[in-house]
């Protein structure tokens, strides 16, 4: 990787570019040729974990096919700096739409994704007149890699949870010039975007949403909660909470490790390449709108390429300590206070959690609500013209009620 260099208290913005070493990317090649393969229970499919000879097609694919060269020219394509805020490096992208009105719009990644996410998302939503849309919905787009992930990692002190995260990416955005934005976000992202809004009202014109923190059904709802409902929410409250109890008794264990115990993990992530694979590839599959396997819902390249940002940078370990400093700060347990920003919600059905409306307006003020029929959690992979669509309309409202920039 290769940046520009400037002292550690310095606010200026460096240019970037991915400039892999490779040898780096022999050292992969070689680690994958000596893959040491555990056994496997027959016929028990994705129940026990990823199957065997999934992650050894996918592991082959990765070795022999897929094209880390290409990717990295794609990222290049990006303008894209580093900045220290806050004793952290911060790696963004800065791609500013051919309209000069366009209104800035900063959209942060979660766990395990990574700017790759957007990669189909960008194109329409900086220059909307080249992809067939109306040139006033244009953005000035923000991307940037969360503290500890990606090229924005490791990083080197304890206390880098989301609320930091969001002040962070505040300065960020100041540094840039950016007085009035917008703030986009699913997993970790709607976390810190959430924040953004919050804590900075007078600055974020709209948050948009495609997973509300908080949102989803914890206990067995009540009779008496589900009389004050509507047919329909009654019904979405009962999905709700049967998915998080599903949720809790099959899919919640790698939070528990990060949150508990992430360096652990880390040894085995960063010295395995497979391991860093099927510890997301996991992920992809179970959290997408997919049947059979992560292909069904993103491309494989694109999935790829967003393991590689993980296993270049070696940035397992502090990618996942973002969970311990959120378990483990004073907040955590608490109620969140409630954020006054106008904000939007995507509800993709193959979201991890069902989020509900009368619980997601406690705390957030919702201006917006829109159901797909299709789509999950990586919605900007997924299903990138339904988000970009519903991002074009959330700030149109805005815009025309004269709360944009």
């Amino acid at each position: 990787m290769a940046t520009t260099t400037t002292s550690p208290g310095d606010d200026t913005l460096r240019p970037f570019r991915v400039a892999i070493p490779d040898g780096d990317l022999e050292d992969l090649r070689q680690r994958l040729d000596r893959t040491r393969w555990p056994d496997e229970l027959p016929g028990v499919g994705w129940a026990y974990g990823v199957p065997r000879e999934y992650l050894r097609e996918l592991a082959h694919y990765w070795r022999h096919e897929y094209d880390w060269r290409a990717a990295e020219a794609r990222l290049n394509e990006w303008p894209q700096y580093m900045t220290t805020i806050d004793g952290a490096d911060v790696h963004f992208a800065h791609i500013r739409s051919p309209e000069p009105d366009a209104t800035p719009l900063i959209i942060t990644h979660g766990w395990p994704g990574s700017v790759v996410e957007f990669e189909r998302i960008a194109g329409p939503l900086t220059d909307p007149r080249a992809h067939g849309g109306d040139p006033a919905d244009a953005f000035h787009l923000v991307l940037p890699s969360i503290p500890g992930f990606g090229f924005s990692g490791p990083t080197r002190e304890a206390g880098w949870e989301y609320k930091r995260v969001a002040a962070a990416f505040a300065e960020l955005m100041r540094r840039l010039g950016y007085r009035r934005y917008g703030a986009q976000g699913g997993d970790w992202g709607a976390a810190i975007s959430r924040e953004l809004g919050r804590i900075r009202p007078d600055e974020v014109v709209g948050v948009h949403l495609n997973l509300i923190p908080g949102a989803a059904a914890t206990a067995e709802p009540a009779a008496e909660l589900l009389a004050r409902l509507s047919p329909d929410e009654q019904r979405r409250t009962r999905a709700s909470w049967e998915r998080t109890r599903a949720w809790n008794r099959d899919k919640q264990g790698y939070a528990d490790i990060q949150s508990t115990r992430p360096q652990t993990l880390a040894y085995a992530l960063t010295d395995s390449p497979v391991g860093q694979l099927a510890w997301i590839a996991e992920k992809f599959k179970e959290w997408t709108d997919s049947s059979d396997r992560p292909e069904d819902a993103v491309d494989r390249d694109h999935l790829l390429t967003n393991v590689m940002l993980y296993w270049l940078t070696g940035t397992a370990g502090s990618a996942g300590r973002l969970y311990y400093e959120r378990a483990h700060a004073a907040y955590w347990g608490t109620e969140a206070e409630p954020s006054s920003t106008p904000t939007a919600f995507a509800s993709f059905p193959r979201e991890n959690f069902i989020a509900l409306r009368h619980i997601a307006e406690r705390g957030n003020t919702i201006v917006r609500w829109t159901e797909f029929d299709r789509g999950g959690h990586f919605a900007a992979m997924e299903q990138p013209e339904l988000l970009t669509g519903d991002l074009r309309a959330f700030f149109r409202t805005l815009r025309t009620a004269g709360d944009t920039p």
